[in-house]
């Protein structure tokens, strides 16, 4: 062999050579790059749900003011009335209140504060209430209206379930009754 054809033969061996540390490079360039794009999207999927967490907070307040404006002026009440009878204004405040304590544990549920076995253990115990439990009958029709299959649908039959359970129940421990749903 010649020392050209050598030199040319040891060119082409460099050539390949680098050419394949330059593609393995490229390669690992590539699957950075597609690493970061995975993060970047997992990063902004965690900002869209922080995002949503507090607009849900936000509305609650807003929910929860109107609601107190309301009780605290007896003049709006015929405002928020869409009940199917008339009633007091006393028992419309107190309706507007077992709403807030409803919707506030509604609201913990949604934004992960209360899991479900924490937020069925809270309704048990707000229901208690001899008015809590007219309210949620002289609201059915409001409920009638969401979206089958809804998360706010399913949690009031839950609410419509565990009621049920409650009053077939042969115990005075309230505390007791009905099934823990699970997570």
């Amino acid at each position: 062999m010649s020392a050209a054809a050598a030199v040319l033969a040891l060119t082409a061996a460099g050539a390949v050579a680098a050419l394949a540390a330059q593609r393995r490079a490229l390669e690992g360039q590539f699957r950075d790059y597609a690493d970061l794009l995975l993060r970047m999207e997992t990063l902004d999927e965690e900002r869209r749900r922080e995002s949503r967490r507090a607009e849900l907070i936000e509305y609650q307040r807003d929910h929860r003011n109107l609601l107190m404006k309301a009780i605290h002026d007896p003049s709006l009440l015929p405002v928020v009335d869409t009940y199917d009878r008339e009633l007091p204004p006393e028992t419309q405040r107190q309706y507007l209140f077992a709403n807030a304590l409803y919707v506030h544990a509604l609201h913990g549920y949604r934004i992960g504060v209360l899991t479900l076995p924490e937020l069925r253990g809270h309704i048990r115990g707000i229901f208690q209430s001899t008015k809590v439990r007219e309210y949620w009958d002289a609201t059915r029709h409001h409920r009638a209206s969401l979206r089958e299959g809804s998360e706010e649908a399913q949690i009031g039959a839950m609410v419509d379930e565990l009621l049920q359970e409650l009053d077939e129940a042969e115990t005075d421990e309230w505390w007791v009754v009905g099934e823990t749903p699970d997570e």
